[in-house]
């Protein structure tokens, strides 16, 4: 016996989130989010991001996502995010540009004084601003895609 689990045996944790497909193209959906958070608000341990969304969201959030179940546009779905999704682009979206603006500042800062500090950090920015374009640019095997279908509208 093995001392790691099989791969197949491990849940892997997913987000997910509900939203109704607003058009379809090509193995993609548009889809708006139904809602804000996890909806766990209320529960002991809730993080109440729902109501954070609902104060600084004003318009519906719309994104592209894989359609491999070719939902219809109208159906309510579930959209899953893979795991580890998340925590990757809050690093390609706020660690990297905070990093590459110390080390930016800290060695023009060395070379050039207070104006090199400034021009660093003013390159060190423009540079994770360049790779974190770079990082998302291409198709991720890892984005978002739609799960099962909840409710379908009758056609009449």
């Amino acid at each position: 016996m093995s001392a790691f689990p099989d791969a197949a045996a491990v849940a892997v944790p997913l987000l997910t989130q509900a939203a109704r497909v607003l058009r379809v193209d090509a193995g993609y959906a548009l889809v708006e989010v139904i809602g804000g958070g996890c909806g766990r608000c209320h529960e002991a341990g809730g993080c109440g991001s729902a109501h954070l969304t609902r104060m600084f969201c004003f318009r519906p959030r719309r994104c592209r996502v894989q359609n491999r179940i070719d939902a219809p546009a109208g159906a309510r779905v579930t959209v899953v995010l893979p795991a580890g999704v998340l925590r990757r682009h809050v690093r390609i979206a706020y660690v990297l540009p905070l990093l590459a603006l110390l080390g930016g500042a800290v060695l023009g800062d060395v070379a050039a004084g207070d104006a090199g500090a400034a021009a660093g950090a003013v390159f060190g920015l423009a540079l994770a601003w360049w790779m974190a374009r770079c990082a998302i640019s291409g198709k991720l095997p890892d984005e978002p895609y739609i799960a099962n279908i909840e409710f379908q509208e009758e056609k009449t």
